[in-house]
């Protein structure tokens, strides 16, 4: 099949609105359109040449798609942001943990491996893992480290709420390439996302193999 410039880009439009409708629909996360940079991580879509975060901010003049939003919904809402970047808002129905891909790779494994029950997992192209958690993971985190041990520890870990976001699929991130799911979100028994996991379950582990990795550079 061959494709034109015109049908490559319809076809990434596409994928776009699908993903924007699955995220919403499905899964009952919100979506906010956002801004696109130039490839390299060049100059942002919104204009500000000083902008701090080319290609990873939400568009301030365009409304966020709400949770639970149909097909059509989406679909709507994102004609009027063409090549808009899909963003989603942390600090709503989850938070997320962001710490650096191989580290985060190894404690993935670690995990699974214990049985333990894992939500979504973003692998980003500027080298993080970002591992989805139960919302208020940001505001707990000093005092969950606190109690682990390891609030004195230099670790490469952060905690994203809200305020914030992250970039999903099938958006880049910046510019700088590809953002994509090391897990998928999966739903549940009644069709929305499944819950994302405590963060005192996951902490343990991602601060232990972020330590390791610090030491052993």
């Amino acid at each position: 099949m061959v494709f034109t410039i015109g049908s490559m880009r319809q076809t990434r439009a596409g994928a776009a609105v699908a993903a924007v409708a699955e995220y919403t629909g499905r899964f009952g996360w919100a979506v906010a359109p956002g801004a696109r940079a130039t490839r390299g991580g060049g100059a942002c879509s919104c204009g500000d040449a000083a902008c701090a975060r080319p290609g990873a901010h939400p568009l301030a003049f365009a409304g966020e798609v709400p949770a639970g939003a149909c097909g059509e919904e989406a679909a709507r809402a994102w004609s009027r942001v063409p090549g808009a970047a899909v963003l989603l808002p942390a600090g709503r129905a989850f938070d997320v943990i962001d710490v650096a891909r191989e580290p985060g790779r190894r404690a993935l494994a670690r995990l699974e491996r214990m049985g333990l029950h894992v939500g979504p997992v973003l692998l980003t192209p500027a080298g993080r893992a970002q591992f989805f958690v139960a919302p208020g993971a940001a505001r707990q985190m000093p005092q969950l480290l606190y109690r682990m041990g390891w609030d004195d520890a230099e670790l490469d870990l952060r905690c994203l709420g809200p305020g914030d976001h992250v970039t999903a699929p099938p958006s880049d991130l910046g510019g700088l390439g590809p953002v994509r799911w090391l897990r998928e979100p999966r739903p549940g028994p009644r069709g929305a996302a499944q819950a994302p996991p405590e963060a005192r379950l996951l902490l343990g582990t991602l601060a232990y193999v972020c330590h390791r990795a610090r030491v052993h550079a």
